[in-house]
C-alpha cells in the first residue's frame, strides 16, 4: 500500500493513476470536455516548466484569474509543481461593478505580493487597471505558455500549498496561508465522512456535481479537492450558467448520477423558486445522497421547501446536509449526519436576545443544526473575554484542528487577534446544543436595538418568501437614529425583475412581515433595483458596505453594460497594460 500523499502534488500524481476525471459542462449542456487525471496532470507539468522559464522563485505567490475550465486546473497545478504558490481571484463577473472589481482586485494582489497574474484572453481585456493600481503585476495567457519540461521542486508538507482569501463580508478579504498538511487534513476529513456514510462498492461510485466558483473554498476544496483525493469523477459547471438557468445544476445530477453537491442556502432557494416543471421533464435525482448546505447561515424553511419541490423527482430528503466551515479552517469544521433528515429547533427569541440563553421552545426561532465536529476537530463556545460557556449560552464560535491556517499572509495584527491559545475565533456567534452547533450571526453584524442583539439573518430570513422580494436579497442594519438615541433598524430589499407592485406597497409588506416574524419595527425599508447590493466574490451580502455605501449617498445600481462602455474598458485595459509594461 503506496505512502498517504504529502503535499498536493502528490494527491494530482496518485490520481493520474486511475482512470477517473473531470468534466467540463458548457452553456450548450452537451457532454462538456472531459480530462481524465493523467491529462490534468501532463497539462500541469507543461505549465510548470513555463513558470520556471520565467525565473520565478520557489514561494512566490502567483495570481489566478480564471473561470471554470481546464486552463484554472492547468494554472493552479502548475504553478503548484513549479514550486510556487497559486492565489485563486474571481474573475470580473459583475460588469456593472468594474471600478468596485479594480479597486478589490488590486488590493488583494497588493495583499499577497502576486508576482503574475494567470488568466485567460477574454478575462485578460478587462484585468488591465488592477494590475496596474496593484503596481504593474505582469499578467499572461494561460494558453500562450509554451510547454516545458519542469525541474523537479522538493515540496515539505508545511510549505504553503495556496493561498485564500477570506470571503470578506465585514472586513477586507484577507489573505489565508495555508499549508499542503493543512489542506490534506481537511480533505481527509471530509472523504471520511463521506465514505462512512456511503462507502464506494459495485452498487455506488461517487460522482462530483459542483456549479461553485473555483476560487471559492467550498468549489476548489471542497469539490475539486475532494474528488482528486478519492479519486473520483467530478462534473464542472460553469457559475453563471447555474445563475442564469438553475435547472442546469440538477440536470446535471440527474444525468452524470452525482452523488455528492454542495451549495450555499441562496442555491436551494434559487432552485425552488425558480426552476419550472417543464424543465425537470426526465429529471431523477435518486442518485444525490449528500447535498451539503454551507458557507452561509443555513435557513430550514428553505430546506423544507426544497425537497417539498423536488421530492416528487426523487430527491432523499436526507440528502441535505447542512455544515459549518471557513476559509480560516481550510473549509469543513462540522457536518450534520450523512443518513439522517436534518435537525431544526425553535428557540425562545426572548431568551436568545436577552439572557443569551438558547432555550427550546414550540415556537419561537427556527435554527438548523450544523451538526457535530469533525474527527480531530473541536467547537467551543466562548465569552468575549475567552472565557468557555457552557452548553446552552451564546457566545464566540472557537475551532481548533489539523486544518486551521497558520496565519494572514502579512498581517500579524489580524492573525494574533484571530489565533489565541490554539483556537481560532471564527467571528462567529452561536451556542452548543445536545452537543451541536447552531449559528447566531457575525459577531460584527448583530443588530444592537435597544440595548439587545439581533442577528441580521433572522429579520433577512423572513422576508425570503414576501411576494416581490428577491429571495437572499436583503440586508437588515442597524443605522443611528436622527435623534442620536441608539440604533434603529434599517432594512434595504431587492425587488424582484419586472415586478408587478409599487414599490411603497412592497415597502410595506417588508414591514409588516417584519414586525409578524420577529416583533421588530423596521424604521425605514429601501427597495432597491435587482443588483444593488454589494457582494462578496461568493455572493454573500456586505450589510456594512450596505450601510456605507447608503450613508454616502453611493448605494446604486449597477451600470447597464452597453457594447460601447464594455469596449471602452477594454481599451481602458489595454492602456494600464501599456503602462505597466513601460514600468516594468
Amino acid at each position: 500500500m503506496s505512502a498517504a500523499p504529502a503535499t498536493l502534488a502528490d494527491l494530482l500524481a496518485h490520481a493520474a493513476g486511475f482512470e477517473r476525471g473531470v468534466r467540463f459542462l458548457s452553456a450548450a449542456e452537451d457532454d462538456g470536455l472531459r480530462l481524465g487525471y493523467r491529462a490534468v496532470h501532463e497539462r500541469a507539468r507543461a505549465v510548470a516548466g513555463a513558470l520556471q522559464e520565467r525565473g520565478l522563485a520557489p514561494g512566490q505567490r502567483v495570481a489566478i484569474v480564471l473561470p471554470t475550465g481546464p486552463e484554472f486546473y492547468d494554472a493552479f497545478f502548475g504553478a503548484i509543481l513549479a514550486g510556487l504558490v497559486p492565489v485563486p481571484l474571481y474573475p470580473p463577473v459583475r460588469l456593472g461593478r468594474l471600478e468596485e472589481y479594480h479597486e478589490r482586485t488590486a488590493a488583494m494582489l497588493r495583499a499577497c505580493g502576486a508576482r503574475l497574474v494567470l488568466t485567460d484572453r477574454r478575462v485578460r481585456r478587462l484585468l488591465g487597471e488592477a494590475t496596474a493600481r496593484a503596481g504593474g503585476v505582469a499578467c499572461e495567457l494561460v494558453a500562450a505558455l509554451e510547454a516545458r519540461r519542469p525541474r523537479p521542486v522538493p515540496l515539505a508538507p508545511d510549505d504553503v500549498a495556496f493561498v485564500q482569501f477570506s470571503s470578506g463580508t465585514t472586513v477586507a478579504p484577507k489573505p489565508v496561508q495555508l499549508t499542503h498538511r493543512q489542506v490534506l487534513a481537511n480533505v481527509a476529513a471530509i472523504r471520511g465522512a463521506i465514505l462512512e456514510a456511503w462507502p464506494e462498492g459495485p452498487e455506488l461510485t461517487h460522482v462530483g456535481v459542483s456549479w461553485l466558483p473555483l476560487y471559492h473554498d467550498m468549489g476548489l476544496v471542497g469539490a475539486v479537492l475532494v474528488a482528486l483525493s478519492r479519486p473520483g469523477e467530478l462534473v464542472l459547471i460553469p457559475p453563471e450558467l447555474f445563475v442564469a438557468r438553475p435547472a442546469v445544476w440538477l440536470r446535471a445530477i440527474s444525468r452524470w448520477g452525482g452523488t455528492t453537491s454542495p451549495a450555499p442556502n441562496f442555491a436551494y432557494a434559487l432552485c425552488a423558486e425558480r426552476i419550472r416543471d417543464e424543465e425537470l421533464v426526465g429529471v431523477d435525482l435518486s442518485s444525490w445522497r449528500i447535498a451539503l448546505n454551507g458557507a452561509e447561515p443555513v435557513t430550514p424553511a428553505v430546506l423544507e421547501r426544497f425537497i417539498e419541490r423536488f421530492a416528487p423527482y426523487g430527491l432523499r430528503p436526507e440528502a441535505l446536509t447542512p455544515v459549518y466551515g471557513l476559509a480560516e479552517a481550510t473549509l469543513a469544521v462540522t457536518f450534520s449526519p450523512l443518513r439522517e433528515r436534518f435537525r431544526h429547533r425553535c428557540f425562545a427569541r426572548d431568551a436568545l436576545v436577552r439572557e443569551g440563553e438558547a432555550r427550546p421552545a414550540a415556537s419561537g426561532q427556527p435554527l438548523a443544526s450544523l451538526g457535530r465536529p469533525l474527527p480531530g476537530f473541536d467547537v467551543r463556545i466562548a465569552a468575549d473575554c475567552g472565557e468557555p460557556l457552557a452548553e446552552g449560552r451564546l457566545g464566540r464560535v472557537l475551532v481548533r484542528g489539523p486544518s486551521v491556517m497558520q496565519g494572514y499572509q502579512g498581517l500579524p495584527e489580524a492573525t494574533a487577534a484571530a489565533l489565541r491559545g490554539g483556537w481560532l475565533d471564527t467571528g462567529d456567534t452561536g451556542f452548543l446544543h445536545g452537543g451541536e452547533l447552531y449559528l447566531y450571526g457575525r459577531t460584527k453584524d448583530l443588530l444592537v436595538l435597544r440595548g439587545r442583539n439581533h442577528a441580521p439573518q433572522d429579520v433577512e430570513q423572513a422576508l425570503d418568501d414576501v411576494p416581490g422580494v428577491r429571495a437572499g436579497c436583503s440586508a437588515a442594519v442597524g443605522l443611528l437614529a436622527a435623534d442620536g438615541a441608539g440604533e434603529e433598524l434599517v432594512l434595504f430589499v431587492e425587488r424582484v425583475r419586472d415586478a408587478q407592485v409599487p414599490d411603497a406597497v412592497l415597502s410595506e409588506r417588508v414591514r409588516r412581515r417584519v414586525l409578524e416574524r420577529t416583533a421588530l419595527a423596521p424604521a425605514a425599508v429601501h427597495v432597491l433595483e435587482p443588483g444593488t447590493l454589494p457582494r462578496t466574490s461568493s455572493g454573500k451580502i456586505r450589510r456594512a458596505e450596505t450601510a456605507r455605501l447608503f450613508q454616502a449617498g453611493e448605494l446604486q445600481p449597477p451600470q447597464r453594460v452597453r457594447a460601447a462602455a464594455l469596449l471602452r474598458e477594454m481599451l481602458r485595459s489595454r492602456r494600464a497594460f501599456s503602462r505597466g509594461a513601460r514600468a516594468r
